[in-house]
Formats: C-alpha cells, structure tokens, sequence
C-alpha cells in the first residue's frame, strides 16, 4: 500500500459497510425504533411517542471507532476507547452490539433481529440505558455526562500500563472547559519506558448545542500551533466525502501508531525517557454527518439541530416518518443484517476478537485486574502515647513514613501512586520522597529543583485538582491504587468530578459484570483549623457535607483525632473497595491521645466514649461533650479539664468520633448506629455539646431523626482570617472558654452556683483577644496547655 492509497477498494467498501450499520444502529436507538430491519414500511406506531436522543456525535464517532478498529486488526494493538464529547452513547453501544461484546454482558440483548429490538428499545427510556457512555456500557471509564474529563482519564489509563493506548475523542465543545484544557499537558508527565500512551483524536464538528465551537472557527493554522506549543504533533483529518475521509482517516491512524510504535521503542531500547513529540489527530467532519441535509428548508447535517433528533417525527406535520424512513433505508441494512437481523459473515470478520475489542477490553473494567497492594504493618508506625496528651506529634509526618513504604513495598508491582497539586510536602507527607521522586519527564535544574524524577510516583508537579483527580480517577478504573493529598478548601474545585465518581460506582455496584476497583481515596491535611498564614480563602470544610450527600453505600468520612487513628483509618481506606473515602487530618503539632491498640479499637468502632476523660462512669452523666476532628477534640478536652476544676461534681461524658457516617441512623448509611447505640452513647434527653470540624448544620443533617433533641453543635461559621490558631476557633466560637460557656448555659440545674465560671470565661476570652493583639501569638496556658485530668492520674 502506499502511503496515497493505504486501503483498497475492498477495503473501504468494508470499513463502510461497518460504519453504515453502527450509524443505522445509532439512529434507531434516537426513535426506539420497533421496525429493527425495515422489513414493512414505517409507521408511526414503530416508533416511541416521547423523543428524546442525541445524533450529533454519533456519525463521527463511529467513524473513529470503525478506523480504529482496522488499526487494532492490523498492529495486534491493546487499545480502549474514551467518548469524551458526551451524549451519543448510542454510537458506542452500536459498536459493542455490532462486535457481540454487547451481547456476552446482557445475553437478552442478543444478535437478532429480537434482540436488536430490545437494544432499540432501551436507550433513553426508563428503565433504559443513560444516553451518554456510563458503567452500563461495555468498554467504557469515563463518565459522558459532564464534559471535560476524558483525557485525563486517558492518562490516568495508561500510566504503568506500558502496552496499553487509550485513544480518547475529544468533542470539540469538551475542549472549552477547563479540565480538559489543562489536560493537554498531561503528555509531560507520561514516560514512555514504563507508560503506554495517549490518541487524542480531536473531533471538530462545529457546534455544541446551540452555538460553535472555538476550535472549529479558528484557522488550522491557528489550531496547529497551539497543539505543537503544548508539546503534540497534530495530523489533520477534515473532509466530508466519505470514501477520501476513510482514506484520510487510515493513513493518519497508521501514522500515529508507527509513531507511537517508534517513540516506545527508542525509549525502551536505549533508556532515554526524554519526552518526546507524541501524536495527536485533529478529526474535522460535518455534526450530523450522513442524516438528513435538511428538515423544513432548514440546514441539519453541518448544523447545531443536528445535535439531537434530526427529524421531529411527533411534531403532528405530515410526512415525517416516510422522511425519516428514507434517511434510515439510506443506510441500506438489508445489505448489512441476514434475514435473522444478524450481521453478515463478512462484516463479523473485521472486528477484533476477544479482548482485543475494545467493548471487552479488561482494562475497562479494572476490578478484573485489580491485585491487591502490598501494606507494610500499620502498627509499626506507632507513636508511643505513655499517657494521653503527654507528647506532641505532626500527624500528617507519621502518617507520611507509611505511605513512604508503601511506595516501596509496590514499587516492582508499578500498582500504587499518590496524586496531588504541588501539595504533598505542604500537606506533610514529605517523607514520600525518601521512596520516590515527584514524576517529571523535562530536565531538571540542580540548583533549584528538588525531587524531581522521570519515574517518579508521585503526581503533585501539576498545579491543577482537575487533572490529579481525573489521573488518578483513570487508574483506578484500569485496576490500580493510589489517594489524593489536597489543602482541604480547594479540593472543593474537583466537587464535580467526585459527583461524577460516586454516581459511576453507585451505578456499578447495581451492575455484577462491573469488578470492584480500589476506592478513591483522599487526605486532607492543611485544614481549616489552622490556616494562619493563607487567611480567610483557605477555610472551607464543605467537602464533608459535599460528600456526605452522595449515595450511602459509597461514601465514607473519617476524622482521626491523632497519628495513631490517621494511621489505622487510612491503611482501612487503602485497602478497601468501591468507595470514596475521605480522611481530613492534621499536619500540625497536636496532643497524641490514644495508644495503637486503643486507636484501632476506637477506629473500628468509629465512635466510642473515652473512659480516661470522663468521670460519669456508673452513674448518669450531667452533659455530654462530644468531638469530631483533631481541633475540636482538642478543645473539648481543655473545656472538661476547665470545668473540672471549677466544678468538680459535674459529671461528664466524654465522646469522640472518628467515623462521622456514625451519627446518621444505620437505616440510612450502612455505618450508622442503631438507636438504642446511639442513645448508649448520648442519651436520650442530656444536654449534648458537640464540637465538630466542619459546618455544624453537617450534624444536625445527620442526626436529625434521633431522639436527643438536646443537641448543640459548634464548629466552622466562616469567621476569622489572618489570625492565631487558637482565634480562629474563637472566632467561631469552638474554643475551650466558649465550650464551658455553653455547657453552664445549658445546665439550668447549677443555679446560680456557675456564675463564677461563667465570668471567668468572659474574661479569658477578653485577655486572648488583647493579648495576641500585643504579642501576635496565644495565650501561653493555651500553647502549653497538657491534658491532666484523667482519672487513674488522681
């Protein structure tokens, strides 16, 4: 073949064949069509009364898919395949019935004319299938529903995936969004020794649902620079006359696969990871390419009304079905199905086979690889607690020398990576990079540039949540680990895609050909607490109730009070499944309270009274002060030794909590306690002062159904900005004097015997405040202060 004239006739007029019958299954889908073969004319009745579907991507889409599977055929290639430009499932689906991967994950959708009708049947529809790629569709990681995240899941994908190539469409309108707009330098961060690759496959159709696209409008010129300023080397592939444009399409596939071929193999054979020009190919071809022309005089190919139906059918104007009937018979499919309505032979031949299609590739169900990680023992890590309180520890530091063996101990297996944004030494995991440099494939600069390194496993060189997120969402999804480290307040930029998650995983735990994959895990360590540098803009504990909303059976909220519980709840996290876990932290110097066994006795609890702090033990307790958070718990400590000191016959119980899911009724999470449990734990009618990391409305959501109506939240309400710590939660009044404030006010039966302490706590609050603006730090007996009031010490 030459390289102007790679294909034969024969074989354009197969790829064709194939292509016409993905895009007559893409079109019957749009109208539910209950005529699968056109064997009697059309009628009305053949089709769904209430249209709802999206044509616009389909035909280009299939075109891609088609191409590549020629390309998978003639290179033996292991290959997914990512839908970035959102709805226009139906084309994939068409591809998976079309290759049979459809029919082997749901048997009753089978390869005849039944069950093309059933396949029609279900798009869109209730009970149905979504009209965008989701878990339900074979071969598919990536979310169609919300644009932007493709290409970094593409990535994602292939990093230690050495022979996979994810080939991701991006739709042109997909390009506009941010998430997608950083990821175009994700191919800085792939090694091409140890990394499979990339095909972007830009597909310009011109329009997004009412408006065009930025890139279709601008010149190629102008196209071409910008793709070569972010470091690819673009083939154009523009034309809307099919048999040139399979031509086009064939050879430029052939290129960037030899080139794919041939940067893998430079690298490989000599061990130069310098990174090379990969290629990318920016398809240009009409939306709506090969439906109607035009619809009432006005234009629908090459137009924005192509993007959903082309022809309103039930619009009551006459002649729409025989108009929509002669646009589908243009695909000829008695040329396509036998009289059974099963592909022919011929067609049959040219799919892949096996897992080499790309609806039953493993890496697209990612729990059929998934192997579990080599732990090092958790307890090992121990920080040894004589007494609670008695030492200070960073907890993020001890929780880092974990994870720094971790990498280790999966190092040969290439299986585990910590993503975050330049934020993995701020967020106290430094001790990460005594195992493994921060992944960087450009040259580094000696005299300024630390721990960089082209195989590093650690992906925090990318100042962007998105793009961390969506790797580490794509190697997940392809069977490997890892967690996300983030400044607590800005992991609220990826809200979004964590939605986006938990509903894949809800779906697929509905689905039992969907292996599980390891859960996608977070530690937020700079949390709001203790953010007296970086000022108002870097508080925000909103991820909890962000999450706390997803679906039950996929969420997960832990907040350890010290290392040793940080240390048994993530290695719980890292080993688990289908979960989002997210785990907040300190990455500052704080009392360590609890020993390891009585850390993972509390962490598998989740919630427990701490016997050594409280003092009602046999009797019933005046108050409860529960804590959930290093900060409050804290502070709830200092308030009981303060109010045992100055009354010293309250009985207080004490109650921490460390999984927060606790709190909500086990009928609604599957962590929750029962009420009997719960009213063990705070009883039914006692005062209860809680003081809670984040926003206190989270524990009133949670527990609103419990019989304790008693209840008395403090915690995070958007007050303070450049201060001390121990401001800040003065500010938002869940410091220790505002903690025994509170307690007195709600114990009407101390009479008038408190006013003492009341006013004394008036009056600390009055000297912090005048004493840090003098000295620019706290009160000294809040620095120094230790816990000294447990029982077996007296």
């Amino acid at each position: 073949m030459s390289k102007k004239d790679p294909l034969t006739k024969e074989q354009v007029r197969a790829i064709d064949a194939w292509w016409r019958a993905a895009n007559y299954l893409s079109a019957c889908q749009l109208y539910l069509l209950d005529n699968p073969l056109l064997r009697e004319p059309l009628k009305e009745e053949h089709l769904k009364r209430t249209i709802v579907g999206y044509w616009g991507t389909c035909p280009g889409q299939n075109f891609i898919y088609t191409h590549l599977n020629r390309a998978i055929v003639k290179y033996d290639l292991d290959m997914i395949y990512l839908s970035g430009p959102g709805h226009g499932g139906n084309a994939i689906v068409a591809q998976d019935y079309l290759d049979g991967s459809y029919s082997e994950v749901y048997p009753n959708i089978s390869r005849d004319a039944a069950g093309m009708k059933r396949l029609f049947r279900q798009f869109a529809f209730p009970g149905g299938i979504p009209s965008h790629t989701a878990p339900e569709t074979p071969g598919s990681i990536n979310e169609g529903g919300e644009l932007g995240y493709s290409l970094a899941h593409a990535f994602g994908a292939v990093m230690d995936n050495p022979d996979l190539i994810a080939a991701c469409v991006v739709g042109d309108g997909e390009a506009e969004t941010g998430p997608l707009a950083a990821a175009w330098h994700s191919n800085k961060f792939l090694n091409p020794i140890t990394d499979g690759a990339v095909l972007p496959i830009l597909h310009l159709n011109g329009f997004k649902i009412g408006n065009p696209t930025i890139f279709s409008r601008i010149s190629r010129e102008e196209a071409e620079m910008f793709f070569k300023g972010c470091g690819w080397e673009p083939r154009f592939v523009e034309g809307d006359e099919p048999e040139q444009m399979h031509q086009k399409m064939a050879a430029a596939l052939d290129w960037a696969v030899r080139e794919i071929q041939r940067v893998q193999e430079y690298a490989r054979t000599t061990g130069d990871a310098a990174r090379p020009r990969w290629p990318m190919i920016v398809f240009r071809s009409p939306k709506g390419w090969t439906g109607p022309k035009e619809v009432d005089g006005q234009p629908v190919e090459g137009s924005w009304r192509s993007h959903q139906i082309p022809i309103p059918v039930h619009d009551g104007k006459p002649g729409r079905v025989q108009e929509l009937e002669r646009w589908l018979r243009s695909y000829h499919p008695e040329e396509l199905f036998d009289e059974n309505g099963a592909l022919i032979p011929q067609l049959q031949a040219l799919a892949p086979q096996g897992d080499r299609r790309m609806g039953a590739n493993p890496h697209a169900n990612g729990g059929l690889l998934l192997r579990d990680l080599r732990t090092p023992d958790f307890r090992e890590y121990a920080v040894s607690v004589p007494r609670p309180g008695a030492v200070d520890e960073e907890d993020a530091a001890v929780l880092g020398n974990y994870v720094r063996d971790l990498l280790r101990l999966n190092q040969e297996a290439r299986n585990f990576r910590v993503f975050g944004p330049d934020e993995t030494a701020s967020n106290g995991l430094s001790a990460a990079f005594q195992a493994s440099g921060r992944r960087w494939m450009d040259p580094a600069d000696p005299r300024t540039d630390q721990d960089l390194s082209p195989d590093g496993r650690v992906m925090d060189a990318m100042l962007s949540e998105h793009l961390c997120q969506g790797w580490l969402e794509g190697y997940l999804l392809t069977g490997r680990h890892g967690f996300f480290n983030s400044y607590e307040a800005f992991i609220r930029i990826v809200d979004s895609m964590v939605s986006q998650h938990a509903k894949w995983l809800k779906v697929c735990n509905q689905l039992p050909w969907r292996q599980k994959i390891a859960s996608l895990n977070y530690v937020l360590s700079s949390n709001v607490w203790q953010q007296d540098h970086n000022g108002f803009n870097n508080q925000d504990p909103g991820f909890l109730d962000h999450v706390a909303n997803k679906k039950a059976d996929v969420v997960r909220l832990y907040l350890p009070p010290d290392a040793n519980c940080l240390l048994s709840c993530f290695d719980h996290c890292v080993k688990s499944r289908n979960y989002i876990n997210v785990i907040v932290a300190s990455k500052h110097p704080r009392p360590q309270w609890l020993t390891m066994d009585q850390a993972v006795k509390h962490c598998t609890q989740g919630i427990g009274i701490w016997q050594w702090a409280s003092n009602d033990q046999g009797v019933e307790p005046d108050v409860v002060m529960a804590c959930c958070g290093d900060t409050p718990t804290l502070e709830t400590l200092a308030a009981v030794t303060i109010l045992r000191k100055y009354l010293p016959d309250l009985k207080i119980r004490v109650v921490n909590v460390v999984d927060l899911m606790k709190l909500q009724p086990h009928t609604e999470h599957p962590h929750g306690l029962t009420d009997e449990d719960y009213d063990a734990l705070f009883t039914q009618d006692k005062p209860i002062i809680f003081a809670f990391h984040g926003y206190p409305t989270l524990v009133h959501e949670l527990t609103y159904r419990r019989h304790n109506k008693n209840l008395h939240v403090r915690g995070y309400k958007e007050e303070g900005t450049m201060t001390t710590p121990f401001d800040m939660r003065v500010q938002n009044n869940i410091d220790r004097f505002s903690l025994v404030i509170d307690t007195v006010k709600r114990l009407p039966q101390l009479g008038n015997t408190a006013a003492y302490v009341l006013q004394e706590m008036r009056d600390k609050l009055v000297e912090h405040k005048q004493y840090i603006t003098t000295y620019g730090q706290d009160l000294p007996e809040v620095r120094e202060w230790k816990w000294t009031q447990s029982p077996l010490e007296q």
